[in-house]
């Protein structure tokens, strides 16, 4: 039997993780962030859209009506302009396996909206209380568009995967330290420093892309972006003072939002004005 120690077999980890990794990146459109794509896009919008049909067999949504024509007034506006910056550029559109879909969930307690992979699209009720007009509206959509528009679910998964990997190789020849370190932190806190070292970290940087891509995506649509900051202002009256530290959450504080919005605001009108569809 070939015997290695443990300072080669790391070393050997490590190399091949890096191969992996080099060889599975991807680029976020407009951006260009490099990202981790271990696993298949195709894959993941399968898996989302079986979810998204199994959520809208078990909610009670609004079929019909003025707020559900608005959602979905939006979101093709979005849909056309996205495609048409990207056929504008001479890049291939990431959206063009999308199946878009768009619904109104009735529930006023819910200040929420989402788009899963593939481009199947939800908005509730409450959140229609904070957005209060269309541009607003479309600022949201937008960021959520955008998550789906960055692969960010392949990402999170992919780069998930790695770690979970990474962690246990090394737990191994740590004589299951990390594990626990984990667990004594985690009994004495009830917090995990993995996902608090890393995960949270890395959510907050997708979120801030979201909303930047967000930004240009409603401004190609012709909405207008400025009343950005009065959306966020209104989403952060809504939580009373109650926001989760920033250390413990995976969104950026609001106030953070509105200075990072108030930066891009003028940038984006000028670089990525609304666009023939």
């Amino acid at each position: 039997m070939y015997n290695i120690n443990r300072r080669k077999f790391l070393e050997y980890f490590g190399c091949s993780c890096c191969s992996l990794a080099l060889s599975s990146c991807t680029t976020v459109p407009i951006t260009e962030r490099r990202q981790l794509s271990i696993i298949p896009e195709a894959r993941i919008n399968q898996q989302a859209a079986t979810a998204y049909e199994k959520f809208k067999s078990k909610t009670k949504l609004i079929t019909s009506g003025k707020q559900l024509r608005e959602i979905i007034d939006i979101g093709k506006k979005i849909e056309n302009s996205v495609t048409a910056f990207f056929d504008q550029q001479g890049k291939e559109d990431p959206t063009k396996n999308f199946g878009w879909d768009y619904i109104l969930v009735d529930n006023d307690k819910m200040i929420n909206a989402w788009c899963m992979p593939g481009g199947k699209i939800a908005v509730y009720t409450g959140l229609l209380k904070i957005s209060q007009n269309t541009d607003a509206l479309s600022i949201v959509m937008g960021h959520e568009i955008a998550h789906a528009v960055a692969r960010h679910s392949v990402e999170r998964m992919s780069q998930a995967m790695t770690i979970n990997l990474g962690t246990t190789v090394a737990d191994i020849f740590l004589g299951g330290a990390i594990n626990r370190t984990r667990n004594t932190v985690g009994q004495n806190t009830g917090l995990d420093i993995l996902k608090l070292g890393i995960m949270n970290p890395f959510g907050r940087k997708q979120e801030t892309e979201a909303d930047y891509l967000g930004l240009i995506f409603s401004s190609l649509s012709g909405y207008n972006i400025k009343e950005s900051v009065n959306l966020w202002k209104r989403m952060s009256d809504s939580k009373k003072g109650k926001e989760v530290p920033v250390f413990l959450s995976t969104h950026p504080s609001s106030k953070q939002r509105i200075e990072n919005l108030r930066n891009w605001i003028d940038e984006v009108i000028v670089k990525y004005p609304p666009i023939k569809t």
